[in-house]
């Protein structure tokens, strides 16, 4: 048989089923901060890339092209904030969007241009190639704004209790060392003495409030200091600065205590007893229960998880919902959140394991509660210190949040109910492990 022969015998005809075009009516949009080159199938129109504007007049615009050409589905880059109104423009007039990484669609080397990134996009898209961000459904993307705004404000407000600390140490008030906080109902009342012109250092004391560790004449040892005009109005403004903060995050938690109360129910029963203690500081925010208004939209009570509280329930569901469909395991979970180990491997060796960066706000959230278990008595807080003992604390944080992590995906996708087993069961369930390895590794020897 001639060569020729061999290679017509041989000869491809089909795309692999996994390069077939799979979205016909596929765009490719590269956002920018003024302006979206968009590009459709050629053959759509006279020109298959165009260039609009960042008004919403000219998304307007794009949207009722894409129409034109019959383009059903459409995938842009991440880029900043700037693709949230297009985003949102496109959701609304039906067309299916993808969010991707622009990291992962980087174009060949050496050939950058808006141009080519839109059509490579289009491309990418058409044959399937490119995986969707996860964005919740838009009543969580609610939430996630406010949550997100709320935030900023506690942020915002930690730099004004910084500065409070900085006039205090400049005059020598080392109230920060005889109170656990100084914006706590001790410090606050004396703070506000001393701006309303108090100077004797006895009577100062006497705002101490019943449970504070120090005794009156600590106190009042601390607070004899060089009064300073530059520095009392310093503490003056950053005072007012911080109430004010604190007035806007009251606001915000009440938008959000609004804003759940107004969402659909799944049971309008209250959650059962559980084993955890429960603190109105922990479960209150905007003066609604948290946890009451969770369960009865979800059914399941997520404030019995060790570690959780409002706050990062309320982080949980505005950044990751309730509805744990897109995922379709407790892995897939874990990795999305940058929890899981990493595989970095090359000719068969592992060369790291080491968890990839993230800023999921999600991952940051059940990491505070992992690291609240430090002392806790329950089978997560044993976990914790036995991991810590092992290979370090920030280890034991991120393995701690992954099982956090799991429990929550379970309980939202099952409906199950966390049941604490303690401190005692889990230490002994690991010694019964230890015990059957150490056997098995006798036997193993002989």
């Amino acid at each position: 048989m001639t060569r020729r022969k061999q290679q017509k015998k041989f000869k491809v005809t089909d795309l692999p089923e996994h390069l077939q075009q799979v979205n016909l009516n596929a765009a490719g949009i590269d956002v920018g901060s003024d302006r979206h080159v968009v590009a459709v199938p050629a053959g759509r129109d006279e020109v298959s890339v165009r260039e609009f504007g960042a008004f919403t007049t000219d998304l307007q615009a794009l949207a009722d092209w894409l129409t034109k050409c019959g383009i059903t589905t459409v995938a842009m880059e991440s880029t900043g904030v700037y693709w949230i109104p297009l985003f949102e423009i496109l959701e609304q007039r039906g067309f299916e969007v993808k969010l991707v990484d622009a990291r992962q669609v980087k174009n060949v080397s050496g050939r950058k241009s808006d141009v080519l990134d839109c059509q490579w996009l289009q491309q990418l898209h058409t044959y399937g190639l490119l995986a969707g961000a996860f964005r919740p459904a838009d009543q969580i993307c609610v939430l996630r704004g406010y949550m997100r705004q709320r935030e900023m404000l506690v942020q915002a407000s930690s730099m004004h209790i910084q500065h409070m600390q900085k006039a205090l140490q400049q005059m020598n008030l080392l109230l920060h060392n005889v109170v656990s906080d100084i914006t706590g109902d001790t410090g606050m009342k004396i703070i506000k003495a001393i701006i309303a012109g108090e100077r004797n250092a006895k009577v100062l004391a006497k705002h101490r409030n019943y449970r504070c560790q120090s005794s009156v004449a600590t106190i009042a040892k601390s607070l004899v200091g060089n009064y300073r005009e530059e520095h009392l109005f310093a503490l003056t403004q950053a005072v007012s600065l911080y109430e004010t903060y604190q007035a806007k995050i009251a606001e915000c938690e009440a938008v959000i205590a609004r804003y759940l109360n107004s969402q659909a129910k799944h049971t309008d029963e209250e959650p059962p007893p559980g084993d955890k203690p429960s603190r109105d500081r922990d479960r209150l925010r905007g003066g609604v229960d948290v946890r009451s208004q969770l369960y009865r939209m979800t059914g399941v009570d997520l404030f019995n998880l060790p570690g959780f509280g409002a706050d990062t329930l309320l982080t949980l569901a505005g950044e990751v919902g309730f509805d744990m469909t897109p995922w379709r395991s407790e892995k897939h979970f874990t990795s999305w959140l940058a929890l899981c180990p990493g595989t970095k491997k090359s000719n068969g060796k592992v060369l790291s394991r080491k968890t990839k960066r993230s800023a999921n706000r999600a991952a940051a959230a059940l990491r505070i509660a992992a690291a609240s278990l430090s002392r806790s008595k329950t089978a997560l807080g044993a976990f914790y210190r036995r991991i810590r003992v092992r290979v370090g604390p920030a280890e034991a944080v991120t393995a701690t949040a992954r099982k956090l992590a799991v429990l929550y995906y379970s309980l939202l996708k099952y409906g199950s109910a966390y049941v604490e087993t303690g401190q005692a069961a889990y230490e002994h369930k690991y010694q019964e492990r230890r015990l059957h390895s150490i056997q098995k590794q006798a036997l193993a020897l002989g």
